[in-house]
């Protein structure tokens, strides 16, 4: 009897729980929310590596572009290094990003199934000396210690170029890799004599007082090529609208900040983590310093990258620019973006 007592009385407490719980929440009633509120569609997102360097500018331009955009977000992923954009490339973290040209057809030359889609920037690098120092050319320069930012870069094959031009051998000049925020600082410290790097890396030098201009980019190689917007093609066969947004993103962002040099200061600069003042140094000083404009990679250029590239070692075989290069993605007509500085600039 006892038993049967308890089995009755815990039976009768959850039957009453039950009975609760039905009254409190009415499912026979649809809850409002489903009848009067529309889930908005989630915006497609993507993340774009850069380096903070004028060269790179257009992606966090697009970045803050595409925050209040009704299409892709597109969200800017500083880097500190190339190295560390190859590696989050290899390892499928990162699938559309700026790095040097000849890096990335080392690359494809290695498996690495990416093509090139659009430029940096023309121009936008400059060979610094000491201030101290006289030289005037690269012949001035024998027993001197020069800073370049990686083998793979356009510095490179350019500088030996130059070096090939002026009748100096290389061995005669003590080159070293360096990453680029490091340059300035060791110029004035004298542990090098010279650097050849994107901007701003070699402006902060002319503005500290250690270091002056030997050569613009320009000078040595009208319509300079430093980096290019890479993509990884299985990005390209599973998202091409999204890549199409991202070419357009860019361009229209190259054509807003040629015309819109203190504005672009103003907006890259806490994602650049650098003065403004500096940015906006570059931007201006000369205004033709660097170029946002004529950004469409052709045969011929990219052709004369892989040829040097070839002849100093740094590739293997020839690139077939058809595998290389994909123009389809640029807009025929190219407007500035539109973009407006009430909003709040901030730090990502």
């Amino acid at each position: 009897m006892f038993r049967s007592s308890a089995a009755r009385w815990v039976f009768g407490t959850l039957a009453f729980i039950v009975a609760l719980a039905v009254l409190r929440y009415k499912p026979w009633q649809r809850p409002e929310i489903q009848e009067n509120v529309v889930t908005p569609h989630a915006r497609e997102t993507l993340a774009v590596g850069f380096l903070p360097v004028t060269c790179h500018l257009t992606c966090p331009v697009t970045d803050f572009a595409t925050r209040t955009s009704t299409t892709t977000r597109f969200e800017s992923q500083r880097f500190a290094d190339f190295p560390t954009i190859v590696e989050s490339m290899k390892g499928g973290r990162l699938d559309a990003t700026f790095m040097i040209a000849p890096l990335a057809m080392k690359l494809r030359e290695q498996g690495m199934p990416v093509k090139i889609l659009y430029l940096g920037h023309r121009d936008g690098s400059t060979v610094m000396v000491r201030k101290d120092l006289p030289a005037k050319n690269l012949r001035d320069l024998r027993g001197k210690v020069f800073a370049l930012p990686s083998k793979y870069s356009n510095q490179n094959l350019v500088i030996h170029k130059l070096l090939e031009d002026q009748g100096v051998k290389p061995d005669e000049i003590r080159f070293v890799e360096m990453p680029p925020p490091d340059m300035p600082g060791a110029l004035a410290a004298k542990a090098i004599d010279a650097y050849f790097v994107g901007e701003p890396h070699p402006a902060r030098a002319e503005l500290d007082g250690s270091g002056r201009v030997l050569y613009h980019a320009k000078d040595i190689w009208p319509g300079f090529i430093s980096c290019v917007l890479v993509v990884h093609e299985k990005l390209i066969q599973t998202r091409p609208a999204v890549v199409k947004d991202l070419v357009r993103g860019i361009a229209e962002s190259g054509e807003w900040a040629e015309t819109h040099r203190l504005d672009a200061a103003k907006v890259v600069s806490p994602y650049f983590r650098q003065d403004e003042k500096l940015v906006r140094y570059v931007l201006t000083q000369p205004p033709d310093r660097v170029s946002y404009r004529m950004l469409t990679p052709t045969d011929e250029e990219m052709g004369r990258i892989r040829d040097m590239a070839l002849k100093a070692g740094i590739l293997e075989k020839s690139v077939d620019m058809k595998e290389l290069v994909d123009r389809s993605f640029i807009p025929e007509d190219i407007k500035p973006a539109n973009i407006s500085l009430q909003a709040k600039v901030s730090q990502e």
